[in-house]
């Protein structure tokens, strides 16, 4: 099987995995400079870089950086070592570098108006594919949104049974109205996989409303404090444009792990002290 197709293949179906490849080689191993090994998020392996321990201490490392995102290079001096050839000293020292592999993040975005097409944009050259879902054809087309991935003009219901984000999704909640607002939420919080990001429009009081009659219809509080809502960093936007741009620094924090531009933990907080005194 190739590696590069396979490679395709995973970003297609919202997989992740991490590509290890030889790139520095001195005398002799049991392998040759550029060789590839590719490990799937689900453990399995395609390609070879030789075997025995050097792989598995390759194949445990590209665990780890599929969940840091973050690449990592290993040295095996092999002279040193008789345990990286199961026993058969090679006399060689390799590097082999190990990248993340990771999906095209998929950006679903509910409700095609003002900042939903402000949003479309942003997302867009931040390199995010998107589907746009909205009940109004006037407002969910081609002509508005040339370069989505999918557009659904229908009633939401309809179109919830028939998409199915996978857990690398990124979701936006910005339709026009409380109800359906509502009724997505509640369908996101209820799916099997939880997602990337899950992040709602409107003031923290609307959130705390509509999760208090969700909670009254049994889905557990826990559950909301994944919820980004008041969606977006808190720049003070006021536009649609302006509103697009914090919801997409967002999202990208979330994408790349960052520790320190999202106030999220802070938000679950005030949530709850705005909801004991309501």
């Amino acid at each position: 099987m190739d590696v590069y197709s396979e490679i395709v293949r995973l970003r297609d179906e919202g997989r992740r995995g991490a590509l290890a490849t030889i790139i520095n080689v001195r005398g002799s191993i049991p392998s040759f400079e550029t060789a590839k090994m590719l490990v799937r998020d689900d453990g399995s392996i395609v390609g070879t870089i030789g075997g025995g321990c050097v792989e598995a201490e390759v194949w445990q490392t590209a665990k780890e950086v599929m969940q840091s995102e973050k690449p990592q290079t290993l040295t095996f001096n092999l002279n040193q070592n008789p345990k990286y050839d199961t026993g058969l000293v090679c006399g060689g020292t390799m590097e082999v570098f190990i990248e993340p592999v990771l999906p095209i993040p998929q950006l679903y975005i509910f409700g095609a108006g003002h900042v939903a097409h402000s949003l479309y944009s942003v997302a867009k050259m931040a390199g995010f594919e998107i589907t746009v879902i909205d009940d109004r054809e006037a407002y969910a087309n081609r002509e508005r949104y040339p370069e989505a991935k999918q557009i659904y003009a229908d009633d939401y219901a309809k179109v919830l049974e028939q998409i199915a984000p996978g857990e690398s999704s990124f979701l936006v909640i910005a339709t026009r109205g409380h109800h359906d607002d509502m009724r997505i939420l509640r369908w996101a919080l209820t799916m099997p996989t939880s997602f990337r990001y899950l992040g709602m429009i409107g003031s923290e009081r609307k959130f705390i409303s509509i999760q208090k009659e969700l909670e009254a219809e049994g889905i557990p509080t826990k559950k909301f404090e994944s919820v980004y809502s008041p969606v977006g960093l808190d720049l003070g936007a006021i536009t649609p444009e302006e509103i697009a741009v914090a919801i997409v620094a967002e999202m990208i924090g979330v994408r790349r792990n960052s520790t320190t531009a999202l106030p999220h933990l802070s938000w679950s907080r005030k949530r709850q002290a705005l909801k004991s005194n309501s």
